[in-house]
């Protein structure tokens, strides 16, 4: 049976990007360290990035990945990558939720929708009998967790204070109750997953 997972990294201190994130740079100003762990080590946006997951980062890649039939991200995310050259990054239906549902994505894979209930919906149908992923950013997964949408949430803690930038909760208005599934760590970050109990 499919399942809405939600994953996302964040700094010690709980930023999701570093101040000033867009386009040249989506995770912000310090950002890349966040995203360490993708690319086994060090990168920067100026240099690109230079290598791929390793260890325990490519086995939670590896797991997540064989799990997912359909992704869901939010509109600045899209435009915050580039729209990853017009390349869909995941392989699957991505559905990039948005407030002009009318326009057209840049590249193949990419549907836009006009909000999250209806993107997890529709990537419900397009995962079939897999599960589907909400990438972010945090505005996103925040609406999706908000709506009771997300049944399993992955918090990935990069081993950084970024000292600003966007939080996952900062306007989080509804208590969330979540029970530990379990924990990975490697040297670029640690991975807590949680199942979202529902009231």
């Amino acid at each position: 049976m499919t399942k809405v997972l939600a994953g996302i990294t964040t700094s010690v201190d709980g930023y999701v990007t570093g101040p000033d994130d867009g386009p040249g740079k989506g995770l912000g100003e310090g950002g890349e360290r966040l995203h360490y762990w993708v690319f086994g080590g060090p990168w920067t946006y100026e240099g690109g990035t230079r290598g791929e997951a390793t260890g325990e980062d490519a086995a939670w890649l590896a797991e997540a990945f064989s799990r997912i039939g359909a992704v869901v991200g939010g509109r600045w995310t899209y435009e915050s990558s580039g729209h990853w050259g017009g390349e869909n990054p995941f392989g699957r239906t991505f559905f990039v939720v948005t407030h002009r549902p009318e326009e057209e994505p840049e590249g193949a894979g990419f549907t836009f929708v006009a909000g999250v209930g209806e993107a997890i919906e529709r990537a419900r149908e397009a995962a079939g009998d897999k599960d589907v992923h909400v990438m972010g950013g945090g505005d996103v997964i925040r609406q999706a967790l908000e709506a009771g949408l997300v049944e399993e949430l992955t918090i990935i803690v990069a081993p950084v204070v970024l000292g600003g930038g966007k939080r996952l909760f900062d306007v989080f208005t509804t208590p969330l109750e979540l029970e530990h599934l379990g924990v990975r760590q490697s040297p670029w970050a640690t991975f807590v997953d949680y199942r979202v109990k529902r009231a």
